[in-house]
């Protein structure tokens, strides 16, 4: 007998379809098989009384350090996979910066397959745009692009070399993948702590000027230019890095762009108290930064909203502020920070919100079974949470092996429900399925 299972009454909001508005979703087996008002379910079907919850396609990470191969004492891709899950997420691209670096076929394969094994969330490993992330020559991006990776990245590490920067998103037009650059110029950062401006002064802690990220990202957009090559700016960060897109969007190029919620809701003064789960890369800036990031999402310049899901272990952070590794976790508090935080105050309206966790991240990548829309026909790739449920961050365990989150202690707002991967729940009435 198929497996059923019917939400009555529940809030789909569905941005590839235009849709925010209660009915009745019926999944069955992998896929969606009804939506409309008073669904006739086959005997046997459960049924899911979902008054008040929201059920939207599921979430899409462009940028997730899942840490293995190499570094299983932080997280693993099982471990990431769940921790996706737990926060209503069903596709996640996985960052290269692994040891091995997965800048080959063999370590491709070697993630996918722990991913498959784990059987909890579509993972997608990102390629790295240089050999071992050195900087200097190409990988076979030709190669990894046939086999189905869908974007390059150096992740932390910027690309430095205009000249192989040029080469990279030459290789991008001629395979149609994504070449995603951490922008950051290097001579304008050696040995940074946090945002430079009056915090850090204040601190005594070395500083990063937001120009950093700028002078980078014009030249890139003048390579974008150059090359009609895909251009993907992650984790932005600065004020000026949004003016450059914007006119990179007004030029026709080929640019898109995400920003992480720590960078939307925190700033360089959070860190007065030297907490090191705030030290992230890139660093947390001012109001003003801050603000304009705020409104490029709502304005639409800014196309995604990514986690940069970066755990460490405990003793990792236990450290002096300068010596402990930058990053946060983000899988697990995504989705109720939005809500919290940008949702709730009306900056950002729902439908928008989840397009940018869910439909506009899985275009990108091109995942044509993620994001949408929610049709009779389409695969139950599908996240449901109660929008008004309040609870603390750090309060429950985490899926994630991590527990550096930028958030911890906070309290937040919407929590995640069920999450179904092809119509198998992973989350099921807020508690773990694995």
């Amino acid at each position: 007998m198929p497996e059923r299972t019917i939400f009555r009454g529940i809030r789909l909001v569905d941005p590839a379809s235009c849709h925010d508005g209660l009915t009745d979703v019926l999944v069955e087996d992998e896929g969606v098989s009804a939506v409309g008002d008073a669904v006739v379910a086959p005997a046997g079907t459960e049924v899911v009384d979902a008054g008040g919850l929201v059920m939207a396609p599921g979430l899409v990470d462009l940028h997730a350090h899942l840490r293995e191969p190499g570094f299983e004492h932080k997280e693993t891709v099982e471990t990431g996979s769940r921790a996706a899950a737990a926060g209503g997420y069903t596709a996640i691209c996985a960052m290269p910066n692994t040891e091995p670096v997965t800048d080959n076929l063999a370590v491709i394969a070697e993630v996918r397959n722990l991913a498959d094994k784990a059987g909890l969330c579509d993972v997608h490993p990102a390629g790295a745009i240089t050999r071992n992330l050195e900087g200097s020559s190409l990988t076979d991006i030709g190669e990894m692009a046939q086999a189905g990776v869908r974007l390059f990245t150096d992740d932390h590490r910027c690309v430095q070399s205009s000249r192989v920067m040029r080469l990279a998103l030459e290789y991008a037009k001629a395979f149609d993948v994504v070449i995603a650059q951490h922008a950051q110029d290097d001579g304008l950062t050696e040995g940074w702590q946090m945002h430079e401006g009056y915090y850090s002064a204040l601190l005594g802690l070395t500083g990063a000027p937001a120009e950093a990220e700028e002078v980078i990202v014009a030249r890139d957009v003048a390579l974008a230019r150059l090359t009609g090559g895909r251009l993907h700016i992650t984790h932005v960060s600065a004020a000026g890095t949004v003016d450059l897109m914007q006119q990179a969007r007004e030029r026709g190029l080929r640019v898109s762009s995400d920003v992480t919620p720590h960078h939307l809701t925190l700033c360089d003064q959070d860190l007065v108290h030297y907490d090191t789960n705030l030290r992230v890369n890139p660093p947390l800036r001012s109001e003003e930064h801050r603000d304009a990031l705020r409104k490029g999402l709502v304005g639409g310049t800014l196309d995604a909203i990514a986690t940069d899901h970066a755990p460490h272990a405990l003793e990792d952070k236990e450290q002096e502020f300068d010596q402990a590794p930058p990053g946060t976790t983000g899988l697990e508090t995504a989705l109720a920070v939005i809500l919290t935080e940008l949702v709730e105050p009306g900056l950002l309206d729902l439908l928008r919100a989840i397009e940018l966790l869910s439909s506009r991240p899985a275009r990108i990548l091109r995942l044509e079974e993620q994001g949408g829309p929610i049709l009779p026909g389409r695969a139950a790739n599908l996240t449901v949470f109660d929008p008004d449920a309040e609870w603390t961050v750090g309060e429950r365990p985490f899926a994630s092996m991590a527990v550096n989150s930028a958030f911890g202690g906070r309290r937040l707002k919407g929590r995640v429900l069920h999450t179904m991967l092809r119509g198998r729940f992973t989350v099921r009435d807020g508690e773990p399925v694995w």
